[in-house]
């Protein structure tokens, strides 16, 4: 008997960043210029067709993405990393499910947000607030703002580490990840008007962290 379909993609994925994180010129060789002239949605049908090659494509292009939002939520690095594999494990699974009511990184970043809060629930160590959240380093880049010192790279970090889950999340994903207000409120399911509430109250919030650690441009 083969080996069980969770086990194969979890092994798919392990290949998939290895091959991307050692040689991605080779990567982009073998996938003959896909990532630059397939859509996501082909690649997702592609994939719903049992398309390994879609599969790596797709991986390649959002893999980071989707570590860095589940960073954000599940505040670790290896239950992020084991995220990854969870998320495209259903992208396996459900692709042929996928309507394309919304951008695939949209769904993508909905996978892993519904992954990480499972994972969390799961954790009694951790949970979404202030009081657990842990020092973690953020390796990712800042494009919300353009300061390019690393002491003010670091006072950004500590501030957003600083904010609500709630805000948090929102500054993440119209910030981070570029989503419209009306992609954030499907994808957290909460109305228009929550999204910019939250993104008012926590823009607010940040810059005042910002300016008590003496940061006062920069911000959007």
């Amino acid at each position: 008997m083969g080996r069980p379909l969770p086990a194969l993609i979890r092994d798919f994925c392990l290949a998939c960043r290895t091959s991307c994180e050692s040689n991605p010129t080779n990567l982009a060789r073998r996938t003959v210029n896909a990532t630059q002239a397939t859509s996501d949605d082909i690649l997702i049908g592609r994939i719903a067709q049992g398309d390994r090659v879609a599969m790596q494509v797709l991986y390649g292009r959002h893999h980071v993405r989707v570590f860095r939002f589940g960073l954000r939520l599940v505040r670790n690095e290896q239950l992020a990393e084991d995220l990854i594999s969870e998320v495209f494990l259903d992208v396996w699974r459900q692709a042929g499910k996928f309507e394309g009511r919304s951008a695939v990184s949209t769904w993508l970043l909905a996978i892993t947000r519904f992954k990480a809060l499972s994972a969390l629930r799961k954790r009694k160590d951790a949970e979404l607030d202030d009081a657990t959240a842990n020092a973690i380093e953020d390796t990712s880049d800042d494009p919300e703002v353009t300061v390019q010192k690393k002491d003010k790279g670091d006072a950004l970090r500590r501030c957003l580490s600083s904010l609500s889950a709630e805000h948090r999340e929102i500054i993440d994903l119209v910030y981070y990840h570029e989503k419209s207000v009306e992609e954030v409120a499907g994808l957290v399911g909460i109305p228009e008007n929550t999204v910019k509430t939250r993104l008012f109250y926590a823009r607010k919030k940040l810059a005042e962290l910002l300016k008590a650690a003496g940061i006062e441009r920069g911000w959007p």
